[in-house]
């Protein structure tokens, strides 16, 4: 459960502005944190990279989300450069999954034990960690994006087997799962699972029922793509008239409202979002301390939720 705002806080602060903790494995992440996979766009820019990052922790985020197929290696390397061990930054990783930068998608799966092991020691390297927080296991049990076909098609207790072992060598901290289906949260909670993310927002809420029983067992809900619209054809938050309306009434953008609503609907969520801007990361942080009334709250519970249509040209 998230921690509340100490009573007296001037919203203007960062304690404030990040809207509390959410626990994780026993670390209390703030609710909204930084997604690191835009700082690719940077890579011609380290320095301003670098920046981006300090400046999401002077904001006061205290964990940033990555994986070492991110820029190949580039972002991680930023953050191993961003971040020493006093400045109490969390890192998050992922595994299963590596670069395809020529594919429809620009990943490909990389599924096998040996690959998330792998993976692993791929990132630890990466970040110059001896151990990682949190690593999620990225599966392709639900969409939008790849599925898996082939050698790519693994059972889960493999998979849970190998993310064990790299827990009891201290190699990770505490197991997340990504991209997952209920049935999957179901049969992976007796190895102590953290957090899930899997893509989900105010237009796309099929996971209700896996949201729910995160929140009965405790564990972390991070939701990416959380304004929708992550391929051509899938409905966009940004675009849906409710949450226009609450934006014009509260004089933010409809990405603050489509965020702040995700914060709203249970309390073990935790927002993730990620730029490569410096104005954008601060109106990101900014929807912590973004407070929605009943009204509004009735009005964004009521839009329809819908898949729509992927398009891959």
């Amino acid at each position: 459960m998230p921690e509340e705002t100490p009573a007296g806080t001037p919203e203007g602060t960062s304690t404030a502005r990040v809207g509390g903790t959410v626990d994780v494995g026993g670390l209390a992440l703030t609710r909204v944190g930084f997604g690191a996979m835009q700082l690719e766009r940077l890579e011609g820019d380290r320095d301003a990279a670098v920046a981006l990052l300090r400046r999401a922790v002077e904001l006061g985020v205290n964990h940033v989300d990555t994986a070492q197929f991110y820029g190949n290696g580039f972002v991680n390397e930023v953050i191993r450069d961003a971040f020493g061990d006093d400045d109490g930054v969390t890192v998050v990783s992922k595994v299963g999954a590596t670069p395809d930068p020529g594919g429809r998608i620009p990943l490909r799966l990389a599924q096998r034990p040996e690959e998330l092991r792998a993976g692993v020691e791929d990132n630890l390297r990466s970040l110059g960690l001896d151990r990682i927080p949190v690593v999620n296991l990225r599966r392709a049990d639900s969409g939008p994006g790849l599925r898996a076909e082939g050698d790519q098609v693994v059972g889960l207790d493999d998979q849970l087997a190998v993310m064990t072992a790299l827990r009891d060598e201290g190699k990770i901290g505490a197991i997340g799962l990504s991209a997952v289906s209920l049935e999957t949260v179901r049969r992976a909670l007796p190895v102590g699972v953290v957090c899930v993310q899997n893509s989900y927002s105010l237009v796309s809420r099929q996971d209700e029922e896996l949201l729910r029983l995160c929140v009965e067992q405790g564990i972390a809900w991070v939701p990416f793509f959380p304004l929708g619209g992550s391929f051509p054809g899938l409905p966009k938050v940004t675009d849906t008239p409710e949450v226009l309306e609450a934006a014009k009434s509260l004089d933010v953008s409809p990405a603050q409202i489509g965020l702040a609503w995700l914060l709203h609907h249970t309390p073990n969520t935790i927002l993730i979002p990620g730029t490569a801007d410096p104005a954008h990361l601060e109106a990101n942080v900014a929807v912590g301390s973004l407070r929605l009334d009943a009204a509004t709250l009735r009005s964004l519970d009521a839009v329809e939720s819908r898949t729509g249509d992927i398009v891959l040209d």
